[in-house]
């Protein structure tokens, strides 16, 4: 079936949207061409992509089990294997890395960052997710670490997971290359706390052309304190723990938990886009 572009302002409704979660006639007219893996007539296709994609935007935003789909949205099982068609491509950190482009635009930065902020959330383990869960001594908690690099405005740049025992620091080479590779090597910051110091992050930052700028707490303090520079990416990992999905790891498998993050990014920064752009 075809796309349902819709004919109504931004942010707004067709008569067929039902959950505070589905997309707006505006928000789908823009994601509607990453999405599109086939032809809109493929004979494989019986359901709506846009029913489909509300149907994951439910999932993720409620934190529902697959097979308690509701049965006004389409099959759970089509949801779920269209899902991962779309982690597979990259659909999401297409989407991310074109809205953040256009979201520096808007609030007047170049579109590529040359600056960028890391660090890690540990998210507690499930029974789905228990093979690979690891303690996070630091966090008192067994689970999963997603380690993400943002720009400084708190724009996904890049993300991955490991189990909750891997230290920050050893994350630096995979997440400064990979930052590189997608902003054509025009990082030249990165803010870190102190979970990233010692000769080896360094190192492996300056490989790509990075500098390492550790952000300390001017005197011992107890509970959180906002940092200059470090506060944005904690801002970030708050933006996604409102996607229940998010709450703990309810995946089997890595590239799943991080494929959702990089979903609910596109979502968030979605939104803020036609917020923005209606302002202006």
């Amino acid at each position: 079936m075809g796309f349902d572009f819709g004919q109504h302002g931004c942010m707004g409704k067709s008569d067929l949207v039902g959950y505070p979660s589905d997309v707006g006639d505006e928000e789908w007219a823009f994601v509607a061409p990453y999405l599109a893996l086939c032809r809109e007539d493929a004979p494989q296709r019986t359901h709506s992509l846009r029913a489909v994609f509300n149907g994951l935007r439910y999932i993720v935003k409620s934190g529902m089990q697959w097979r308690m789909m509701p049965h006004d949205l389409p099959p759970w099982r089509v949801v779920y294997h269209q899902t991962h068609r779309w982690i597979r491509a990259g659909c999401f950190e297409t989407i991310v890395e074109d809205l953040r482009s256009l979201l520096r635009e808007l609030a007047g930065r170049n579109a590529k960052p040359t600056a960028m902020v890391l660090d890690s959330r540990t998210l507690q383990s499930t029974p789905e997710s228990g093979a690979r869960a690891g303690y996070d001594g630091a966090k008192r908690r067994k689970g999963s670490k997603v380690h993400a690099a943002v720009d400084t405005l708190g724009h996904l740049l890049a993300l991955h997971v490991t189990a909750a025992d891997q230290q920050d620091r050893a994350q630096v080479e995979q997440l400064a290359a990979e930052v590189q590779r997608i902003t054509e090597e025009n990082i030249e910051l990165a803010y870190v706390d102190q979970g990233y110091t010692g000769e080896a992050a360094v190192q492996a930052a300056n490989q790509h052309g990075i500098q390492l700028e550790v952000v300390k707490h001017a005197q011992a303090k107890r509970g959180f304190v906002l940092l200059p520079r470090r506060w944005v990416v904690e801002r970030s990992f708050a933006w996604a723990a409102r996607f229940r999905r998010l709450a703990r790891d309810y995946e089997r498998l890595s590239d799943t938990l991080a494929g959702f993050h990089y979903f609910a990014f596109a979502c968030i920064m979605l939104a803020k886009f036609f917020t923005l752009l209606n302002q202006s």
